[in-house]
């Protein structure tokens, strides 16, 4: 019994193994070659001879360098070109969000130093003594012709008022001795400065007619401007005032400036000074000599005061030579130092710019070139009436039409029917018309 159960397992494992195709269909040598290959780059591929595995080819290939493309059909044949256009597409957004990570950087760095250049300017503002009167109050000539004023518009024009303050009040109650008209060219930066004489005869728009530097003293800047709009057929609504202490600063500040003197001009400057000395409580040299000098503070400020040679006519262009070499000197200043004259000369500023205004003053500092100047009235003489002694313009009309020629290219000016009203009303009470040779 026991040995015919042993016979019976016997052969059915006999059986088994018969009945097994991959035992059968090689030796057991070949078997373990062929697995032992199967490990290998390319023995995997030999699986594919046993029928026991049937369609699927058996294992498939590692991927080589050359991609994937050895994959069968049953595992995509064109996996490498989806992975690689799904890598590429992967390097695009990461580039894209690299770009604008840097522009978004950029545009903060901009920010903040638009941000610390208006703080820069408000700080500096607030050390400036502001006009409480608004723009729109100025008078203007309504009877301008409109094509005029929309040719005025391509320039910016500015009044300037230089004050003798011994007590730093800069709004009203001391005369302008200096009064400059600035035409800025807004397309080619060129400067043009006009000087009013200071004891030009002019209406004051009050009902009478008087010398224009005692108009700041009753009614301070606004009814200067009014008196230079009426007069003079212009629409400025901005001006700055300075005391004169602010030229001794601004030159010291800028080094100096350097002028031709005469013996004359010397003799009258080192006069000045002994006056300068005891107001401003400094100590200054007196100027050597004629020729050619460099001017301090104290000296500049005194050279700009003589008047008794040439008059106010002299008198005025001097301060434009002044003002000429301090413009070319801020121009090409540094920064620092440029700083340094803003927080000196500032606090000694009466305007009513804003700091909009300032921005754009400052940002075309370097593109400013300074073209002519002239006084007005060109055609003038002097005369004493009861308005004292008074430089009276020889037509004023005609006066009016060279400034605009003078300041904004306006050949064929025609002066509106208010100036040739007060030009009238001139002649009528100085009897100076168009027969009086001009001085």
């Amino acid at each position: 019994m026991r040995e015919e159960r042993e016979s019976k397992r016997s052969r059915k494992d006999q059986d088994y193994r018969n009945d097994d195709p991959f035992m059968n269909s090689q030796p057991q040598q070949n078997q373990r070659k062929s697995r032992s290959q199967g490990q290998g780059a390319q023995g995997s591929q030999q699986y594919g001879n046993g029928q026991a595995y049937g369609n699927y080819g058996g294992p498939q290939p590692r991927r080589t360098a050359q991609g994937n493309q050895n994959y069968g059909q049953p595992y995509g044949g064109n996996m490498q070109g989806q992975r690689a256009d799904y890598s590429q597409g992967r390097n695009k957004k990461k580039s894209k969000r690299k770009k604008k990570r840097i522009w978004l950087f950029v545009l903060e760095i901009l920010v903040l130093l638009i941000a610390a250049a208006f703080l820069f300017l408000w700080v500096k503002y607030n050390k400036i003594q502001k006009a409480e009167f608004n723009p729109t109050d100025v008078v203007v000539n309504q009877d301008i012709d409109q094509g005029v004023v929309q040719q005025m518009k391509g320039y910016t024009t500015y009044a300037f008022f230089g004050v003798d303050s011994r007590t730093g009040d800069l709004k009203s109650g001391t005369n302008s001795d200096t009064i400059m008209l600035c035409s800025i060219n807004n397309d080619t930066k060129e400067i043009k400065l006009a000087s009013v004489y200071r004891d030009s005869y002019l209406d004051n728009t009050n009902g009478r007619f008087q010398k224009v530097t005692e108009v700041y003293g009753a009614g301070g800047a606004q009814q200067s401007l009014n008196v230079l709009n009426k007069n003079l057929d212009l629409n400025i609504t901005q001006f700055i005032t300075v005391d004169f202490n602010a030229i001794v600063e601004a030159v010291d500040i800028f080094g100096g400036i350097d002028l031709e003197l005469t013996e004359g001009e010397v003799k009258w400057l080192n006069g000045y000074l002994v006056e300068g000395r005891d107001v401003l409580g400094k100590e200054c040299d007196d100027v050597p000599g004629p020729g050619m000098q460099h001017l301090n503070g104290m000296q500049a400020l005194a050279y700009c005061r003589i008047r008794y040679i040439g008059l106010d006519y002299e008198r005025t262009e001097r301060q434009r030579k002044v003002l000429e070499q301090l413009m070319s000197k801020a121009k090409s200043a540094d920064l620092l130092t440029l700083n340094s004259a803003l927080d000196k000369l500032l606090p000694m500023v009466y305007t009513n710019l804003d700091v909009s205004d300032m921005m754009d003053m400052l940002k075309d500092i370097t593109s400013f070139n300074m073209g002519e100047t002239t006084g007005f009235p060109l055609q003038k003489t002097t005369q004493n009436n009861e308005a004292g002694d008074v430089v009276v313009p020889i037509n004023l009309a005609e006066n009016v039409k060279e400034l605009h020629a003078f300041l904004y290219g306006q050949e064929a000016y025609t002066p509106s029917a208010t100036v040739q009203s007060i030009s009238s009303q001139i002649v009528s009470n100085t009897g100076v018309d168009t027969g009086v040779e001009s001085q």
